[in-house]
């Protein structure tokens, strides 16, 4: 019962990282888009561009991290596999990046080691969570 409640407990406090780390990039793209695209050094032109990041980054950004803190409360295991779809996206994106455009920046290589790892502790978690929570096979014998 410990172990089980260690590894929900661990799970939520991932997914709530995870929701607040997407949180922090929807108020920076919210309130100044151009800040979003310094970190890639893109400079923005036009208001459609403005209003695109804000879109993306911002709009889409806060309906993860509400999605992300209702999972936590209400279904751990659907937080984490959710969670490991985005990380593992997110790196997958940037390993197709690698083979199609070429080598990434200083940002690029951060990144996908971060993803990577964020998309490896969602499965590991999920994997334990799903372990922990299994209802216990009974074995009976029939004469």
């Amino acid at each position: 019962m410990k172990t089980q409640q260690f590894v929900k407990r661990a799970a939520q406090g991932f997914i709530l990282i995870s929701a607040l780390a997407l949180l922090s990039v929807s108020v920076m793209a919210f309130s100044n888009p151009q800040s979003v695209m310094d970190l890639v050094h893109v400079q923005l032109n036009n208001t459609d561009a403005f209003s695109s990041i804000r879109g993306v980054y911002g709009g889409v950004g806060l309906t993860m991290f509400i999605s992300l803190l209702y999972l936590m409360v209400k279904d751990v295991n659907k937080g984490l596999a959710f969670l490991s779809l985005l990380w593992g996206f997110y790196a997958l994106s940037r390993a197709i990046t690698i083979f199609a455009e070429g080598a990434l920046g200083d940002f690029g290589r951060q990144w996908i080691v971060t993803e990577t790892v964020l998309f490896a502790l969602a499965v590991v978690l999920l994997w334990a969570n799903n372990r922990t929570t299994a209802p216990a096979v009974s074995l009976r014998m029939s004469h």
